[in-house]
């Protein structure tokens, strides 16, 4: 433990190095303050450069999102890129409507430009499936994206993709890391006041006729959506791809459309939370003529989420649901390649594509590895994240899924028929395959280490009293999977993986159950027995894990 002393002077060291007037402010109280609870909370380490790149609550120090973290960032990544022979590329910033984002951006670009790179930004806040895009479209060697998707308002965060327009993995991370910990001094960083491009609307209508290449020639395009924006960046980038696809304009949530960092009418800024969408549903029950489904986007608008009517309610699909349709859709229209996902989707999407004759691949957690699967043509995972033009963009893209989504609506409304209706035809088909989830957030994160270790030490024999067949610990790797932290119990007709978040301070478990069905009068009964069996593993694997 560091005396107080000698964590007062780091302070002052770094306050001497800060270019930010209100982070220079803030830690200037702390130190008269003497406030050592939150300086040794802020200087307890530096805040980890990995696979997510960084991700962090705004705020002074070495353990928050500020400019001085932010540039260091940049100089490891310039670093790193000309020791690869990237000299003299380029590398493409964009950033979403969160506080610091454009002076993050900003940052990026003064120290590419210093470094004797080129760098080039996009015009303003952007969905980061557009920044993806501009990787491939301009040829860069790499590129940054200044968001923390639906993170809380007081986080940011800082997410690196290499020039094939994938994220980053390793072990590209940590040797960026190493060039990262190399930096002495913010000193040591130049960076000039221009010398960067600011581009055009051109990258943007680039982006935007790509995405008219997800949809059929000659398709129906007569379903009409609800959106929320979730006050993030998606709005006028849908709105455009709607209009171009010839679809009716979506009716917007209002108090959601506009960006507003502080997020004020959710508690957290994800259409998975409980009441994030309560909103989009009150304006969906005034909207007339009824609409066939309501769409969100996360606030950087990558992740695309989707709500049906459902007898007189209106309800949230799952990620998974929403993979099988838009899986389904593009089998309809003889889609050829790879179907990829991660291990902690449905494995209903391996029956689809087993049954269409398709190549399927499972990976690691993260678009960043089912990016880099060879011939992916479509790449889905549960927390709503969908990659449908692997070609245009390799990550997930909340804009062209919605666009895919309302052709399927438009194609089926054609037909009488609803998103519920094709859901039912799958579970017929591949077996009712039921997904929950157990997410734990904590303060503490030696709550989920402990988990972890209690259930290496004490893996579970059963669960809702089916027999664990097979328990991997997956920190060993696979022979299809390279090691992760994570616990994979599989049992007879369900599955169970027990992971860390990469993102938040959370312990998520990921549960499915497969239920056979023969026809359609069985299914409220196995949809009955799925939610009897995921409530009993959710039960069993919480006394197991001590959460």
């Amino acid at each position: 433990m560091q005396d107080n002393s000698e964590l007062i002077a780091r302070a002052k060291t770094w306050l001497a190095e800060d270019p930010d007037p209100e982070t220079r402010e803030e830690l200037a109280k702390l130190i008269d303050a003497e406030d050592t609870a939150e300086l040794t909370a802020r200087f307890a380490g530096t805040l980890q450069f990995g696979t997510a790149g960084l991700r962090g609550e705004l705020g002074a120090g070495p353990m928050r999102m500020n400019r001085s973290v932010v540039i260091r960032a940049a100089a490891g990544l310039a670093a790193y890129l000309k020791s690869k022979g990237r000299t003299d590329g380029l590398v493409v910033v964009g950033y979403d409507a969160r506080y610091k984002s454009e002076d993050f951006a900003r940052d990026t670009a003064a120290v590419m430009t210093g470094a004797g790179l080129r760098a080039a930004v996009l015009p303003r806040p952007l969905p980061t499936p557009v920044l993806a895009f501009a990787i491939r479209h301009l040829g860069a060697v790499a590129g940054v994206e200044v968001t923390a998707s639906h993170n809380p308002p007081r986080d940011n965060g800082y997410k690196v993709y290499l020039g094939d327009g994938s994220q980053i993995v390793p072990p590209a991370d940590a040797e960026i890391a190493a060039e990262i910990d190399a930096i002495a001094s913010l000193d040591d960083v130049p960076r000039p006041e221009t010398g960067w491009e600011t581009l055009a609307d051109d990258v943007l209508e680039a982006y935007l006729a790509r995405t008219d290449a997800v949809l059929a020639p000659g398709s129906p395009r007569t379903a009409r959506a609800v959106y929320t924006a979730m006050h993030g960046v998606g709005k006028d980038t849908l709105l455009a791809a709607f209009d171009r696809a010839g679809f009716p304009a979506p009716v917007l949530v209002a108090e959601q459309a506009e960006p507003d960092p502080d997020f004020p009418t959710v508690a957290f800024p994800n259409p998975e939370e409980p009441g994030a969408m309560d909103l989009a549903f009150a304006t969906a029950a005034r909207t007339t003529p009824a609409p066939d489904l309501i769409i969100a986007n996360d606030p950087d608008a990558d992740r695309c989420a989707a709500a049906v009517k459902d007898g007189a309610d209106w309800r949230m699909l799952r990620g998974d649901e929403v993979g099988a349709l838009l899986a389904a859709h593009l089998v309809s229209r003889g889609a050829r390649g790879t179907f990829a996902e991660s291990i902690v989707s449905s494995s209903l999407l391996g029956r689809i594509a087993e049954k269409a004759g398709l190549a399927y691949e499972e990976t690691l957690t993260g678009f960043k590895w089912i990016a880099r699967v060879d011939g992916l043509r479509y790449g889905y995972e549960e927390a709503l994240g969908y990659c449908v033009d692997p070609e245009g963009v390799r990550d997930k893209d909340g804009i062209t899924a919605a666009l895919l989504l309302t052709e399927l609506a438009s194609e089926l409304k054609e037909r009488g028929r609803t998103f519920l209706d094709l859901l039912d035809d799958l579970a017929v088909e591949h077996g009712l395959h039921a997904t929950d989830q157990l997410s734990v957030r904590v303060e503490d994160l030696s709550v989920i280490a402990d988990a972890m270790r209690r259930l290496r030490e004490q893996p579970p024999t059963e669960l809702a009293g089916l027999p664990v067949t097979r328990a991997e610990d997956l920190t060993r790797g696979t022979a299809t999977l390279p090691p992760t932290d994570g616990l994979r119990y599989t049992l007879d007709g369900a599955r169970v993986i027990v992971r860390p978040s990469g993102t938040e301070p959370k312990l998520k478990c990921y549960l499915e159950v497969v239920v056979p069905v023969a026809e359609k009068p069985e299914l409220p009964a196995a949809r009955a027995k799925a939610a009897e069996l995921l409530a009993a593993i959710k039960r069993d694997l919480s006394a197991a894990a001590g959460i």
